[in-house]
């Protein structure tokens, strides 16, 4: 069996900005608390963790005054507010992605266009889009596939905008916006509020990889990360049998009978430490 690395791999930049700034807050503070998960790596967090970064899901569960984290999947504005009434120190580690979606939101807002979220309504993403979208005053819903797009709340044919969780497969996205174009043929959407660089440049490798010949992709990260689980359901898509771990260790109960070609590939919030651990044990 031949083994070879899918590039890119290794962390996105939104996530190595995330984890230099979760450093240099621990590096300036005794104590220092991330509001849900940094990236969503057991491996990312394992180690964060050690070096004394606490994880809580609510605000409340922070003491007045001290520092707060936001994670690279962003928050509402309320949520910014609440911290800073409470006299905390916020260190804000949203993805540059993440942010400009944001944004956009208020733009749609600003004119008085219902928001339409394409994504996945319990993702914490998602649910930082939607926070801001009802700050803003505009009308909002999720849709997480196509044929959801016929249920949502907004008037048939009127002026809508459209965002998308920056993690989402681009099949999936293309397919809902060919739903929205028969409901909402107005609607308007920005490159800026589509799926991130990373995640679609991931995507495609794996596409070609299998279009290349490629029989078996093995795709590292968590099973709580969705470009991750994206990476796996394009492989599978596209032909491919489809092996999932989170490091090294899972290898012991893989195996990849009658498998030519095996691809690596991670999700963007996979160590690249991991990734060449990964591959040194396979190689073995």
């Amino acid at each position: 069996m031949r083994v070879e690395a899918i590039e890119p791999h290794g962390f996105c930049s939104g996530v190595t900005m995330a984890v230099k700034k979760a450093e240099q807050a621990l590096a300036a503070q005794d104590e220092v608390y991330c509001l849900h998960d940094l990236v969503h790596n057991e491996t990312v967090v394992g180690k964060m963790r050690v070096r004394g970064l606490r994880f809580v899901e609510d605000l409340a569960e922070i003491p007045d005054g001290k520092t707060v984290l936001f994670s690279a999947h962003g928050i509402g504005p309320a949520v910014r507010q609440a911290a800073l009434a409470r006299g905390m120190t916020v260190v804000d580690a949203t993805c540059a992605f993440v942010a400009r979606v944001h944004r956009q939101v208020r733009t749609y807002a600003e004119r008085g266009l219902p928001v339409v979220v394409v994504g996945h309504a319990k993702h914490v993403e998602v649910a930082g889009v939607v926070a801001e979208a009802q700050d803003a005053g505009a009308q909002v819903a999720v849709v997480a596939e196509a044929c959801e797009v016929a249920t949502l709340p907004f008037p048939v044919g009127c002026a809508v905008g459209v965002v998308c969780q920056t993690t989402l497969s681009g099949d999936v996205v293309q397919e809902v916006l060919a739903a929205l174009r028969v409901r909402h043929p107005g609607f308007e959407t920005t490159p800026s509020a589509d799926v991130c660089t990373a995640t679609r440049d991931r995507q495609e490798a794996v596409r070609a990889f299998v279009a290349g010949g490629g029989d078996g992709v093995l795709v590292l990260g968590s099973a709580s990360s969705s470009n991750t689980r994206r990476l796996a359901e394009i492989a599978s898509a596209a032909g491919a049998k489809v092996w999932c771990a989170v490091d090294e260790k899972d290898l012991e109960n893989l195996h990849f009978p009658g498998i030519a070609r095996l691809g690596v590939t991670s999700g963007a919030s996979t160590p690249e430490e991991v990734f060449a651990r990964v591959l040194a044990e396979l190689e073995k």
